[in-house]
C-alpha cells in the first residue's frame, strides 16, 4: 500500500518548480512555503519499514477516532467539524492525502475570510442583519401585544 510517505511525489505544472525536501523556504509571492508533503515522522522510525507501518497505523487509528467522535458531535453538542479538522490535523502528520486536503481546506477559508472583510459584503451583511432584528423585534411586539406578558400555557404549582 502506497501512502505517499516514503518519497516526494509532485506533479509540476506551468513551468513551477517542484518542491524540495527539508525546511520550506519562503514563497516568492510573499505568503508563507508550505511544509513539503510526506511523514513527519523521526527519522529512526522512518529507517525501520516496520516500525514506520507501525507508526502509521497508529495515526490512522488515532485520526479514526477523533474524526469519528467530530462526526458524532455533527449531532450531538460539541464543536463537531473543530474536532473533524484536529483529526486530519492529525492524519495529515502521515499521510499525503490528508495534507492535501487541509492545504485545500485552509485556501477555501483564507479566500472566505477575504471575501468577508470586502467592504461592500460587510455593508450587505450589516444591512441584513438590522433587518433580521427589526423583523424579530416586530414579530415579539405583536406576541406581547397580542398575549401579553404572560405565558401561553398554564403551569400549576
Amino acid at each position: 500500500m502506497n501512502t505517499g510517505s516514503n518519497g516526494l511525489e509532485v506533479v509540476v505544472a506551468d513551468g513551477a518548480k517542484p518542491a524540495q525536501d527539508g525546511p520550506a523556504a519562503p514563497a516568492e509571492s510573499g505568503q508563507p512555503a508550505e511544509r513539503p508533503l510526506g511523514s513527519r515522522a523521526p527519522e529512526f522510525i522512518k529507517k525501520r519499514r516496520t516500525l514506520h507501518v507501525s507508526w502509521q497505523v497508529g495515526v490512522f487509528v488515532a485520526g479514526l477516532a477523533v474524526v469519528s467522535a467530530g462526526v458524532a458531535m455533527l449531532v450531538l453538542p460539541g464543536p463537531g467539524w473543530v474536532v473533524i479538522f484536529a483529526g486530519m490535523a492529525i492524519w495529515a502528520t502521515e499521510f499525503v492525502w490528508a495534507q492535501l486536503v487541509l492545504r485545500w481546506t485552509k485556501r477555501k477559508v483564507s479566500e472566505a475570510a477575504q471575501r468577508a472583510l470586502d467592504p461592500r459584503v460587510r455593508r450587505r451583511n450589516i444591512i441584513l442583519t438590522t433587518v433580521g432584528c427589526v423583523i424579530c423585534a416586530v414579530l415579539a411586539g405583536l406576541y406581547l401585544w397580542k398575549f401579553g406578558i404572560t405565558l401561553p400555557w398554564k403551569i400549576e404549582s
